[in-house]
């Protein structure tokens, strides 16, 4: 059987991770009915956690970079919740992007679109979704950026 999402991962030249598991007392992802909820996935590439606070000493493209990763780890949870069957993702619905920054730092959006635009580019209008981008004093483990989401599964 064909699946269009894994061949256009290929096609880009993407492996996506394992999906990883929780590290406290929470689940990696809820389904209700056909609307998967996915807990925050933080900014971990193949060299470790993406560390830093945009704004000092990170720019808005490194944030992209680290929330690309984070994409990648939150379709990681969508394949394990749907038995490894990505033909299963009907639509990305939202996500919700915090970004490690000083105070003065205002360029979220331009961040969270690292997840926003790979969503896109995989999924085409399947990708399109609603998004908040928000700064956080500090995340988890010291990482640049977590992103949850909200999926349309079959």
């Amino acid at each position: 059987m064909s699946n269009a999402i894994e061949d256009r991962l290929n096609e880009l030249g993407i492996t996506l991770p394992d999906a990883a598991a929780p590290a406290a007392n929470y689940v990696p992802f809820v389904k209700q009915g056909n609307i998967l909820y996915v807990s925050g996935q933080i900014s971990n590439g193949p060299d470790g956690l993406i560390k830093g606070k945009l704004g000092d000493g990170m720019t808005a493209e490194d944030g992209a970079r680290a929330a690309r990763h984070c994409a990648l780890s939150l379709l990681a949870q969508v394949r394990a919740a749907c038995d490894g069957d990505l033909t299963r993702l009907k639509r990305v619905v939202k996500l919700t992007g915090f970004v490690n920054s000083t105070v003065d730092f205002t360029d979220q959006p331009k961040v969270i679109n690292g997840c926003s635009d790979f969503m896109v580019e995989l999924l085409g209008d399947t990708g399109r979704h609603a998004r908040s981008a928000v700064s956080a004093a500090s995340l988890p483990l010291g990482v640049a950026v977590e992103i949850e989401g909200i999926f349309e599964i079959a």
